[in-house]
């Protein structure tokens, strides 16, 4: 049976290694891996290399789980926002439909203005509040302007095998008997675990379009850090503070959404799977990532 060819960019991030780990079981695909540090390097916001490697390997699917998401540097960094998270999934859907192949492209909660009242769905207005947002909404219009054959999913709150919140909060715990974390932000913690799933169900299908995709149920940042305490046996307790208390604590140059709650509107009407609840997930990282 010839297998399937896809190029995953940014593979050495939490999401492209999900990918990695659930996709290489499966003898159907053959990733082909890019990373700005990896073997292959490929340069996304570049539309002649992008375009020439994309044609040479002539894949059935091109997977983009690379962005620049380092909201506070984006503020003061816009060029090169514009250019990795718009200019580079335009790149990619040009190439993608040049050559006859599906686009999978990852956006994010921050396309919204962060002050909803209810689950956002993809039928909502948006209105970043963010050149981190503004950077990832243009590249949603790009992949929709650019190519046909596509899967957008925004997603929220992201952990996986790499820099992330629940990494963080246990390195903390080591040296701190107490943690101040913002208590009026909500949204859904989400793992690249079950976002690569999400990934492998939509794509062999024609069920095209914008996806929101994140766990099941909502919660706020500093109840995700007592239940990553919980589950990681340590005892540092949690001072829930505001947002402007924080930001008093820790200045940040980016807005960052007060409301990132999203519902996966799309993926219910529209097929058979479901995110797990976002307790379930953790549960499952602690287990199998982080082996606690």
């Amino acid at each position: 049976m010839n297998t399937k060819k896809i190029i995953v960019t940014g593979c050495n991030g939490q999401l492209g290694k999900a990918v990695n780990r659930l996709f290489a079981a499966d003898g159907t695909y053959e990733l082909v891996n890019t990373d700005i540090n990896a073997d292959i390097k490929l340069d996304i916001t570049d539309i002649d290399k992008v375009s020439s490697f994309v044609k040479e390997i002539s894949p059935y699917a091109v997977i983009n789980c690379a962005a620049y998401t380092a909201v506070d540097k984006q503020e003061s960094d816009v060029d090169l926002s514009y250019r990795i998270n718009a200019i580079g999934p335009r790149n990619l859907a040009i190439a993608a439909k040049n050559a006859g192949a599906k686009l999978v492209h990852i956006s994010t909660d921050y396309v919204f203005p962060g002050d909803g009242k209810k689950p956002y769905t993809e039928f909502d207005a948006t209105g970043p509040k963010s050149v981190y947002g503004r950077t990832k909404l243009a590249g949603e219009e790009f992949v929709k302007q650019m190519t046909d054959e596509f899967f957008i999913i925004r997603t929220a709150w992201l952990y996986g095998d790499g820099h992330n919140f629940i990494k963080t909060m246990l390195r903390l715990s080591e040296d701190h008997d107490e943690v101040s974390v913002v208590e009026d932000q909500l949204g859904t913690p989400t793992s690249a675990a079950e976002l690569a799933k999400c990934i492998k169900v939509l794509l062999p299908t024609e069920n095209y379009g914008l996806f929101h995709g994140t766990c099941e149920g909502d919660t706020n940042w500093a109840a995700f850090a007592e239940k990553i305490f919980e589950l990681g046996g340590k005892k540092t307790v949690v001072r829930h503070v505001t947002s402007a208390e924080y930001e008093k604590m820790n200045p940040s140059s980016a807005k960052r959404p007060a409301y990132s709650i999203l519902d996966n509107y799309m993926l219910r009407l529209t097929t058979d799977f479901s995110f797990a609840p976002w307790q379930e997930a953790v549960e499952m990282y602690f287990r199998e990532d982080l082996k606690i």
